[in-house]
């Protein structure tokens, strides 16, 4: 196909229109017209140009509207137009580099026509914001929040003259925007059955990515170029729930160009709609909305009008480090609605967990190996009061574990008010307080959340009587009913029903086979964290040799992107006796660093209390803190090694966690981010001379130093190993 006119016409709202012919405009005059433009409002010349080859297009003369943003630093910035047919598109610049080439913008719907032509500008707007707000608890204590935004109003230009608005703000770590839904006339909601946002991506990028399955994320991540990426070939999973439909990724998918430019696809404010996946699209480097649907309604997200969908989310960085220390999730999430949330203080905890994990106990009753007692709760609490840990998770304390996994009839088996005989709720609660040691509920609905919608009221009545203020929730298996998934609107609505409930009742909540997080922590700050991610206990019991050693590695660059994750780190017995074919797949060091890398106001001691008995590194987990005033990522590349620094609030210690992967290496730690003028007594928890993640993983050097903000450490990591410190402030 080929042009049949070499002339465009190219406008700028509020400025002239000009016409360029092609056979007289040479690349050296496209260069010298887009930067004599520059100040006059005309952008993006030679851009539009080159769409115009690319697309080949078979109109003689056609008008091509500008529109664009830029970042308060000029860092990012979002151009945004309609093409000859009128539909809409972007196009994302990092600097001068274009980091997502014209992107098209549509939708399909049940009952009406497509959204995909057809449109005109009616009108645009900007603001620039800038903020700076307050986390109750969190990586840091206070986020700066500041964007330009671009609101663009459209219009079918014939037949109904559906209206839609599109969101477009630009952060110096990235871009974002979203599509809001008006009203219409004679219309009171929308059957969505297809979002068709697309993500042109500018190469092969490298990329670290686990597959789009609607039912689960805990799959390992896969490091391939775009172009290699084959979700399919996962079909067949050891998991209780997948659903793996299509070659599409989870977000957040996290990728690095070869000029090594680094962007993170995920999404914001996710509430009332279907979680989305991204459709890979063939030889073109083309990434595709993929929403996540309902096979038994037969749509992706039905929505009463008017509606916004969720910020699609994109964050680009020079650097690795510089995506973690990106809050541009939460800073496109409503401020918070539920106010004070000072019932829930951010904690370490152990629990009767990692015992059924390992097959000392279990959860059910009928085995007669039932871990949830309350003699075996009370040993818990005493080792968590000696050793000045605050909460204490008790799994398999309720009825029904007997008939909870694997069986398809799972409706109504639990109940989340009644003990097994052998549990006294209220004597463990009571027992807790005394040590100082707060009960954090447990509510495992075995994926059937319409037993636990029933029961929800009464079950958070009874935790806000007996003071309990924090609940691990859990959906394990394929979501009852059949054709709901684990990332449908339907389960959408359901996960926000419970954080408004515990909002209510004053609890906190901790979900388990969740949507992975997207920011709504800022909004509804009882929701403190998730699992959404391959965990600890895959070392534990499954089929694959558990978590490689790069499994962490990435995690910190992918899922940790989108907010806190409950991992339970804190294995100190890691051969696993009684689990001959497993072993964790980190040295014991390692162990310890995951408190500082893997972040989460929840921090569990997730070891037998017996195998810390006797370990002076134990120490390392009594000190860390868990509430941190303010964050500083050192270094670290996706899937290699990361190190991370961040200081206590209110005691001025600061805590330092470095990893690796399979590899071992020297990294240099800078401490220029102390105080001027102080020093600090560092305890530096190291892997030994001999450690090595299969070989010898509990070989561990203690060493204490002085240091201040002059001095520099250079530690060697073993394979799969990883160093911890902790830096108390001298007074």
């Amino acid at each position: 196909m080929k042009c049949s006119s070499t002339e465009i016409l190219i406008a700028k709202k509020d400025s002239m229109n000009i016409t360029y012919d092609l056979k007289k405009l040479k690349p050296k005059h496209m260069k010298a017209n887009f930067e004599g433009t520059r100040g006059k409002g005309l952008k993006a010349i030679s851009l539009i140009l080159f769409l115009v080859i690319l697309n080949a297009c078979q109109t003689k003369n056609f008008a091509v509207v500008i529109n664009s943003i830029s970042s308060p630093g000029k860092i990012n910035t979002i151009e945004f137009f309609l093409d000859e047919n009128g539909t809409p598109r972007y196009l994302v610049k990092h600097g001068n580099k274009t980091v997502i080439d014209s992107s098209s913008m549509s939708f399909d719907f049940k009952g009406q026509d497509p959204m995909n032509a057809g449109f005109v500008i009616k009108n645009t707007s900007e603001k620039d914001f800038n903020e700076t707000w307050e986390m109750p608890w969190g990586e840091q204590r206070n986020v700066v929040n500041k964007y330009k935004e671009l609101m663009v109003e459209l219009e079918e230009a014939s037949g109904a003259k559906r209206p839609l608005n599109i969101y477009f703000r630009a952060y110096d770590d990235g871009i974002a925007f979203r599509y809001e839904f008006p009203k219409q006339a004679g219309v009171d909601s929308l059957t969505i059955l297809d979002e068709n946002t697309e993500f042109q991506l500018t190469g092969d990028h490298t990329c670290w990515w686990n597959p789009g399955d609607w039912d689960s994320s805990e799959h390992l991540y896969y490091t391939d170029s775009l172009s290699k990426i084959d979700a399919l070939e996962l079909k067949k999973n050891e998991l209780a729930n997948s659903h793996i439909v299509d070659n599409s990724v989870l977000t957040p998918l996290t990728m690095r160009t070869k000029e090594g430019v680094h962007i993170a696809f995920h999404e914001a404010n996710l509430t009332d709609y279907a979680g989305m996946t991204l459709k890979l699209g063939g030889d073109n480097f083309l990434l595709t909305s993929e929403l996540v649907g309902s096979d038994r309604l037969g749509y992706k997200a039905k929505c009463a009008l008017p509606f916004v969908t969720p910020w699609r989310t994109i964050q680009i960085a020079d650097k690795a480090t510089q995506l973690l220390e990106s809050r541009l999730i939460e800073n496109l999430n409503e401020r918070n609605k539920i106010g004070d949330v000072s019932y829930f203080a951010p904690k370490k905890y152990v629990g009767i967990w990692w015992e059924m994990h390992i097959g000392k106990s279990t959860w059910d009753l009928a085995s007669g190996k039932h871990g949830a007692t309350t003699e075996n709760a009370k040993k818990y609490i005493d080792f968590a009061a000696a050793n000045g840990l605050k909460g204490i998770l008790v799994e398999g304390w309720n009825t029904g574990w007997e008939h909870w996994i694997g069986f398809e009839d799972r409706e109504g088996v639990f109940d989340f008010v009644t003990p097994y005989p052998d549990y006294d709720l209220k004597e463990v609660v009571r027992y807790g307080k005394e040590k100082g040691v707060e009960l954090i509920m447990h509510n495992e609905t075995s994926a059937a959340p319409r037993t636990y919608d029933k029961q929800m009221d009464t079950a958070y009545k009874m935790m806000h009587q007996l003071g309990i203020h924090s609940v691990k929730t859990g959906y394990v298996g394929p979501i009852i009913p059949k054709g709901e998934y684990h990332d449908g609107q339907w389960m959408v609505n359901h996960y926000q029903r419970v954080v408004e409930k515990g909002a209510q009742y004053q609890v906190a909540i901790d979900v388990h086979e969740p949507i992975k997080p997207t920011g709504l922590r800022r909004t509804y700050p009882n929701l403190v964290a998730a699992e959404g991610a391959r965990g600890q206990e895959f070392n534990a019991w499954s089929n694959d040799g558990g978590n490689p050693p790069e499994h962490l590695p990435i995690l910190a660059f992918t899922r940790m992107l989108a907010g806190p994750m409950d991992f339970t780190p804190g294995i100190f017995e890691i051969s696993l006796p009684s689990k001959p074919h497993n072993q964790i797949n980190t040295t014991l060091a390692q162990q310890l660093a995951l408190y500082v890398v893997i972040y989460s106001p929840v921090q569990m001691a997730a070891d037998l209390p017996e195998n810390y008995k006797g370990q002076p590194a134990f120490q390392f987990i009594k000190d860390v803190g868990v509430d941190w005033e303010q964050t500083v990522v050192l270094n670290g590349e996706v899937g290699d090694f990361v190190s991370i620094a961040r200081e206590e609030r209110e005691t001025g210690n600061w805590f330092v966690g470095g990893i690796t992967d399979e590899n071992q290496r020297e990294i240099t730690i800078d401490f220029s981010f102390l105080k001027d003028g102080k020093k600090y007594e560092a305890v530096i928890y190291q892997d030994g001379k001999k450690a090595h993640y299969k070989r010898n993983p509990t070989d561990i050097e203690i060493v204490k130093v002085t240091i201040d903000k002059n001095t520099k450490q250079t530690l060697k990591l073993a394979e799969g190993g990883g160093f911890a410190i902790s830096l108390k402030l001298i007074k």
